[in-house]
């Protein structure tokens, strides 16, 4: 009897209950629900290759073709740098050790004038392996190299295990060499090679990752003033003034242990600040050197982002990890929602090549108004290089229709066709006393020629114009390009300018479109249309305030341009000059 009961009790201990068979199987399917959950892919087919842009499909509604490789995005097409230097940071040796255990934890950090490159760090060891290639883009030689070598803290400030600084004074190549370091030991091996560059050529440093970085310098148009406060890019990264978060995320960077902090995503720059025991760390990956985003796992279950940087990139703020082909790459981890984020940085990454696209076609479209509006570009002339001209079978838009708005409709006293004559014609000096009004200066009016790509006439004037804006300086540089065309019957003429500033902030980024429609209707007057807009050939923060001002500036001009126009023609008709005046050219392209 008392063994019975001795039994019973043990296997009341030992055995469980039903209650805990259903907790237990209840956390079992609670386990495999969540990681079958974190490792679903953003359509939910399930896991697969997480290569975000290299085999898989769109990852969301966008259709963002995951083929795209970015890649084949070499670089900054715009870069006139006339040096690629190429340091290939192979090894070193007999490093200092700076752990208690004797090793270190060495990193690189490769500088070339104002440009920083990281190495991977490479953990435990005196002897470290890289194999990892550092492109910088230099404007003249010679230069210096500096390399220094860092042991790696988790916590505390890296401290430095030795440096070099190596000359660069001409092309070549000097072989895999090693430099002793400046400190009681330790040595490293450097392959550098030198490549010149044609300065003028628009691909000139195609096919090297990290030669030129994100907009070194403003454009050559004096300094850019933002009336706006300086968002995180600007205050963290110290990143240009027109760059704005247009994404952010809470998010982990994995190194010894996953540093908490927030990413921040704009459009030319993939940014990562934490602060965590005091030590600072700034990750800042320029879309135009990250080769592949992947989906990826840190420690089985948690979710994560990696970013591969391309051949030549090296790291930037930060050390990065190793790959083994010579690749260094950024993992993020701990992520609200994983997918999500790499949705954005896919889309986010479609929209920096997307732009890059959109802004080479507005380079080209501006080399042909410009080469065909100058009398140089004439048929009568030498003409232009095939890089910089689109070759056509039909004549090419002058302005962009769809950013037009009408500012002006109404009847005007004169012809269409003496409309031109008076005031658009080669003789005609209504520009020069226009000009002077407007105390403008420095005029300088080219001649009405025929171009290949436009129909009817065009032709270039430049002057410097007064400005009213308290964003812009005194005044500036303006450049006008124009393009007539006179119907057969001689009742229509319309009149298109392209009018760019070179001083005031973001003028690189835009451009003022305006057209003139002149349709005579009786013997001595014409229904005059205007309509104006501005051409964003680039995004820029400032975009609705510089429509918005470049409008209402445009509305004055043309209130003031129309009050001296009468003025001009009733002191022209009054001494009959009109009687005398020579053919225009859109005549004798008519007759023609």
């Amino acid at each position: 009897m008392g063994g019975k009961m001795v039994v019973d009790t043990a296997m009341e201990f030992l055995v469980p209950s039903w209650w805990e068979v259903q907790v237990t199987l209840a956390a079992a399917v609670f386990m495999v629900v969540s990681y079958w959950f974190f490792t679903l892919d953003g359509d939910g087919c399930g896991c697969r290759d997480d290569r975000a842009f290299a085999d898989g499909s769109a990852a969301d509604g966008d259709a963002i073709d995951d083929k795209y490789k970015m890649g084949q995005f070499k670089g900054d097409p715009q870069t006139n740098s006339a040096y690629l230097i190429k340091v290939e940071l192979l090894a070193a040796k007999n490093l200092i050790g700076a752990n208690l255990n004797g090793t270190s934890d060495p990193y690189a950090i490769i500088t070339c004038g104002s440009e920083k490159r990281f190495s991977s760090m490479v953990p435990g060891s005196r002897n470290p392996m890289w194999g990892e290639e550092f492109n910088f883009s230099v404007d003249e030689l010679p230069v210096e190299i500096i390399v220094t070598i860092y042991d790696w803290d988790i916590i505390w400030k890296s401290a430095v295990l030795g440096a070099v600084t190596i000359p660069v004074a001409d092309e070549g190549q000097t072989g895999a060499v090693w430099y002793t370091l400046d400190s009681p030991s330790g040595q490293v091996c450097l392959h550098i090679k030198t490549l010149k560059h044609q300065m003028n050529s628009p691909r000139g440093l195609k096919g090297y990752a990290g030669a030129t970085t994100r907009r070194r310098t403003l454009d050559k148009q004096g300094p850019t003033v933002v009336h706006q406060k300086p968002g995180p890019l600007q205050t963290i990264f110290n990143l240009l003034p027109d760059e704005v978060v247009e994404h952010s995320y809470s998010c982990a960077l994995e190194r010894s242990f996953l540093y908490h902090g927030r990413m921040y995503v704009s459009a030319w720059h993939i940014c990562f600040h934490s602060n965590v025991f005091s030590k600072q760390m700034k990750v800042i990956i320029p879309f135009g050197d990250i080769d592949e985003i992947r989906r990826s796992q840190h420690a089985f279950i948690n979710p994560a982002i990696t970013i591969i940087l391309r051949m030549g990139a090296g790291g930037h703020g930060v050390p990065p990890l190793g790959n083994p082909d010579g690749r260094v790459r950024y993992k993020f981890a701990s992520f609200w929602n994983r997918n999500h984020a790499l949705r954005g940085l896919q889309r986010a990454t479609k929209n920096y090549h997307d732009m890059l696209e959109a802004e080479k076609k507005e380079k080209e479209q501006s080399a042909l108004r410009a080469h065909s509006s100058s009398i140089r570009g004439s048929r009568r002339q030498s003409k232009i290089s095939e890089e910089c001209v689109v070759k056509t079978e039909k004549f090419q838009p002058f302005i962009k229709e769809e950013v037009l708005s009408e500012i002006y409709n109404d009847t005007f006293p004169c012809m269409a066709e003496q409309f031109f004559k008076f005031l658009w014609d080669d003789g005609s000096s209504f520009l020069n006393e226009y000009r002077n009004i407007r105390k403008d200066s420095n005029l300088v009016i080219g001649q009405w020629h025929a171009a290949d790509e436009y129909d009817g006439q065009v032709r270039e004037i430049t002057f410097r114009s007064l400005c009213n804006s308290p964003m812009c300086p005194p005044d500036t540089a303006m450049t006008e390009w124009q393009h007539v065309v006179l119907s057969a019957d001689k009742k229509i003429v319309v009149f298109e300018t392209v009018q760019q500033a070179h001083d005031v902030p973001f003028g690189s980024y835009f451009e003022i479109h305006g057209r003139w429609s002149l349709e005579s209707n009786s013997e001595s007057s014409c229904i005059l249309n205007i309509k104006v807009g501005a051409h964003f050939k680039k995004w820029c923060v400032m975009q609705s305030k510089i429509r918005s001002g470049a409008i209402n500036e445009y509305k004055k001009e043309v209130d003031i341009m129309l009050d001296v126009a009468r003025s001009y023609i009733q002191s022209k008709t009054s001494t009959s000059e009109f009687e005398t005046i020579a053919p225009s050219p859109l005549a004798v392209q008519e007759n023609r």
